[in-house]
């Protein structure tokens, strides 16, 4: 079937206009308009409502020219149609009421306009087809090319970039597209595996954005959008709510799975895009793709982005080399070991190789973020890090592992580093101390009538000193000195005059 549609699709392009009228009449469409309008008309007659009644009438049309152009003796020119293409460039994947050149990759191998580039050839085909000799060069627009997602890797280009083209004066369009998979796309999805429930790893994706050639595009919806693939309306990402007033919700724009939904057979799919057409212009696309997780580009992170710890000191000292033109003297930079992300001590660390600051995020919690909501903006200094861009800093993984017991470290301007701890808080010392004497510790204050501040506790044991306050020569005879033992009762012993026994004394 699909050999079929080739064939009639190549009979359409060569057709004249008198040709085409005869076509379009002959199932009753309207047969005014210029002339791509017509093989416009023609080609989605074939595309959606090839009966063999028409491909027949087709073919007679066909036949019936040629044989009248033909010179007598000679066979007709139908030899010189182009032949189907191969598997790998099946035509059925090309949207026929989307804007695009027609069957680009069943170009005429025979004629060589394969080779000629930039060429027009949905205006040029068939003209050249009727022996009109060398074909005018004109050069043809950009294609659109949309950016590349981490989280997806194109195994097959199903439908090209392709612009929504407003059929009508209506707001709501609805543009179609008919394509088959082959049966190695079929067993690649059947084969792959499960992400979650119900979705498998390698899908058919839709991708739309705006039709724009200057740049990649990023993924960009139209207003009102819909897809339908074959009977039933695939879900489209909704809005995020925004917290700030007076700012509009935004809408998270993502490829579309439209796997769960197809026909994995030769049969073919209908996809029907419903948008609304308010000025601007959208393209879409089709890819067969294989999607990967967070954890995926982590490992394939840690395999080919570790940037040596020699080159990352060669970039400290970079860093903090002393300009000649500067009055300023920098002699370290601090680097913090936690994340600006979750606010822990980093295991992966990483930064983007357009990133001017060495403080790093957390790969890990950086990857499953972008893996839910893609921004690939960095924590730190808020400028793009696409994963393409990024590398895990060597000496920094190779100084976490050394230091375990702070949290920050100071680069200095040879390279080397050092750990900056925070400083312990200093257990308060009076001046004028009361001793405990005699272990009585109640009920007493000092000279001024203060009650006393509250003895230093040292290994869970409150130490009582003992200050030898000496008395002149006539008092020593009334002194008798004794042995005590300590509250405690396994301290050591010592001499406390019987004077001051049970009570206490000042050391001011």
């Amino acid at each position: 079937m699909a050999a079929e549609l080739v064939e009639a699709k190549n009979m359409v392009m060569s057709f004249r206009v008198s040709d085409l009228q005869m076509l379009l009449g002959f199932v009753g469409r309207s047969k005014s308009g210029l002339k791509h309008e017509l093989v416009t008309r023609a080609l989605q007659l074939v595309q959606f409502d090839c009966s063999p009644e028409l491909f027949k009438k087709i073919k007679e049309i066909y036949e019936t020219r040629y044989a009248k152009t033909s010179e007598p003796g000679q066979p007709p020119q139908q030899q010189s149609l182009p032949p189907p293409p191969t598997p790998q460039h099946r035509p059925t994947s090309e949207a026929l009421s989307i804007h695009s050149s027609y069957d680009r990759n069943s170009a005429v191998t025979r004629t060589g306009l394969s080779t000629t580039p930039n060429i027009d050839y949905s205006s040029l085909y068939g003209k050249y087809l009727n022996g009109l000799g060398r074909l005018p060069v004109k050069p043809v627009k950009p294609e659109v090319r949309l950016v590349k997602l981490p989280f997806y890797t194109i195994l097959d280009e199903l439908l090209k970039p392709t612009e929504l083209v407003p059929q009508n004066n209506e707001k709501l369009q609805e543009s179609p597209c008919v394509f088959a998979l082959t049966p190695r796309q079929v067993e690649l999805i059947r084969n792959s595996r499960e992400l979650q429930p119900g979705v498998r790893s390698v899908q058919v994706v839709l991708r739309i954005c705006y039709t724009d050639t200057s740049c990649p595009q990023e993924d960009q919806y139209p207003p009102n959008i819909a897809v339908k693939v074959n009977h039933s309306y695939c879900s489209v990402p909704g809005y995020y709510p925004s917290n700030k007033p007076g700012v509009e919700p935004k809408r998270p724009c993502r490829p579309i799975n439209l796997t769960h939904l197809m026909y994995l057979s030769s049969a073919t799919n209908r996809i029907t895009i419903i948008w609304g057409n308010y000025g601007k212009s959208y393209s879409v696309g089709l890819f067969l793709v294989r999607q990967t997780t967070s954890s995926e580009l982590l490992q394939r992170l840690k395999n080919i982005g570790i940037k040596h710890p020699e080159l990352c000191k060669a970039l400290v000292k970079e860093k903090l080399r002393l300009d000649p033109e500067s009055e300023i003297a920098t002699t370290g930079v601090r680097v913090s070991l936690i994340c600006p992300l979750v606010k822990m001590r980093l295991s992966v660390p990483c930064r983007a190789e357009t990133c001017a600051h060495l403080q790093c995020f957390d790969a890990v919690f950086y990857l499953q973020m972008n893996e839910k909501k893609p921004t690939w903006m960095c924590p730190v200094c808020d400028k793009p890090a696409t994963y393409d861009q990024l590398m895990i800093d060597g000496l920094l993984s190779k100084i976490l592992k050394e230091c375990e017991d702070a949290d920050e470290i100071e680069y200095l301007v040879d390279g080397s580093w050092r750990p900056i701890k925070a400083e312990k808080e200093r257990s308060y010392s009076p001046q004028c101390p009361i001793l405990v004497v005699g272990g009585s510790t109640g009920g007493t204050s000092d000279v001024n009538g203060a009650p006393p501040p509250a003895p230093s506790v040292e290994n869970g044991k409150i130490p009582a000193d003992v200050v030898d306050l000496t008395l002149d020569s006539s008092s020593s005879e009334d002194e008798e000195e004794e042995e005590e033992e300590d509250d405690n009762g396994g301290g050591p012993k010592r001499k406390v005059p019987r004077l001051y026994k049970n009570g206490l004394a000042s050391a001011c």
